[in-house]
């Protein structure tokens, strides 16, 4: 299972482990914010509409940081704008816990969204391009199965942090402990090189490189669109069940703290295990057959989890393919958006598919807010994940396969 680790050089493992470092941390800090939110809903007396709008504003100017940051990654490097992300993201998540009103949260948390945008852009490039072929959807995925680790730690600490403090003081001391991942800034900076590719690329004459709007050529525009589509399904889906689920299990199931803590962790297990069975199957079936079995997964698991009329053991042992599918989905993102592209233009096109489906699907928070008003939580979930999984599977129908492909310089 762990072969192809194995044949890693010290450069490739210590890019993994900066990597998966990066997105454990990234995941740590924009997971808080779903355990917050009922304690803000208690004290500030939000609608859930306006949760969803502080959710879904952060993920929109991630979007537009996660563009910015692909470009920039194509100019001054994957890995000194790595560094930079990581910074950024943690310093802001840590300011969020000063502020005092749903206004100021709404700005803070908008700044908070450029850094986790740019971190995926930096980072997927960062991986994708150090990892061989035949291993690429192997290393990426275990990547991203990182984000379970993230959560899992953003879980557990809201169960101790609420658990033994008021909820006056509590969610502030969640966001304050965001400040975290700047400390990963000194192991990328002493032990991370770029690319050789890159280097590479960078080295070749300005006339031989593509400029960043290439992505929107002739050549390229439909993958473009497609890579945008694909991303905007996986990512709406998501963010309409992760956003509320906490909220959804203890306002319409009536469980405690402690009782979603629990049904959280069955479901963030199988999140692992989904990111890790897809990390694998990426490179033995390929890539699109993959988003299939995953897409059409999420679809029926997630309209059973919170449309059925099931019990709460019954409930529990679902959270494991919800967590499983829904977040398995990911790890084929990154091998694939990295080999839709040339080099030279790679940190943009990557950057702007993957943040464009992070920027439409941050509207789903919203708008699952927004329905929730006149039906209950749980049927506004469902109704937005089914739309978004069904996107998905449309779009993987379109897409080329590129399992092996080789990378190219320009």
């Amino acid at each position: 299972m762990i072969d192809w680790y194995r044949e890693l050089g010290t450069s490739e493992r210590r890019t993994f482990w900066a990597c998966f470092g990066g997105w454990a941390l990234d995941a740590f800090d924009v997971q808080i914010y779903s355990f917050v939110v009922p304690a803000l809903i208690a004290l500030w007396g939000i609608t859930n509409a306006q949760a969803g709008l502080l959710a879904t504003s952060a993920l929109v100017i991630s979007a537009f940081g996660g563009w910015v940051a692909g470009m920039l990654a194509d100019r001054i490097g994957r890995a000194k704008l790595l560094m930079i992300m990581v910074g950024w993201f943690a310093f802001f998540t840590f300011l969020s816990g000063f502020t005092n009103s749903f206004e100021q949260l709404l700005v803070v948390r908008g700044f908070q969204g450029f850094g986790f945008g740019g971190e995926w852009a930096a980072g997927s490039v960062l991986i994708g391009e150090v990892i061989r072929a035949k291993h690429r959807g192997k290393a990426v995925g275990t990547v991203q199965s990182a984000w379970a680790w993230g959560w899992a730690a953003a879980a557990i600490l809201a169960t101790i942090i609420f658990q033994v403090l008021p909820q006056e003081i509590a969610w502030r001391a969640m966001f304050f402990a965001g400040i975290l991942p700047a400390l990963l800034i000194f192991y990328i900076r002493s032990r991370v090189p770029e690319p050789a590719i890159f280097k590479q690329a960078a080295a070749a004459p300005a006339a031989a490189r593509r400029g960043t709007l290439e992505i929107f050529g002739a050549d390229l525009l439909w993958t473009t669109i497609l890579g945008a589509i694909l991303t905007t399904g996986a990512q709406g889906g998501y963010y309409a069940i992760t956003t509320f689920l906490p909220t959804f299990l203890r306002t319409q199931r009536h469980l405690t703290v402690m009782g979603t803590g629990g049904y959280l962790a069955v479901i963030i297990i199988g999140s692992w295990l989904g990111y890790i069975v897809s990390a694998y199957l990426n490179d033995a079936i390929g890539r699109r057959k993959n988003f299939f079995i995953f897409a059409i997964g999420s679809l029926l698991i997630v309209v059973a989890y919170t449309q059925a009329d099931i019990s709460d053991s019954m409930m529990l042992a679902l959270g494991f393919p919800l967590g499983f599918f829904a977040s398995g989905i990911f790890s084929g993102m990154g091998p694939v958006l990295t080999e839709l592209f040339p080099t030279t233009v790679r940190g943009a096109g990557q950057g702007f598919c993957y943040n464009f489906g992070r920027g439409i699907g941050a509207f789903f928070p919203t708008l699952v807010g927004m329905l929730s008003a006149s039906v209950p939580l749980g049927t506004a979930i469902g109704i937005f994940a089914a739309v978004a999984y069904a996107i998905v599977i449309v779009a993987a129908l379109m897409l080329p396969e590129t399992r092996g492909r080789e990378l190219l310089a320009n």
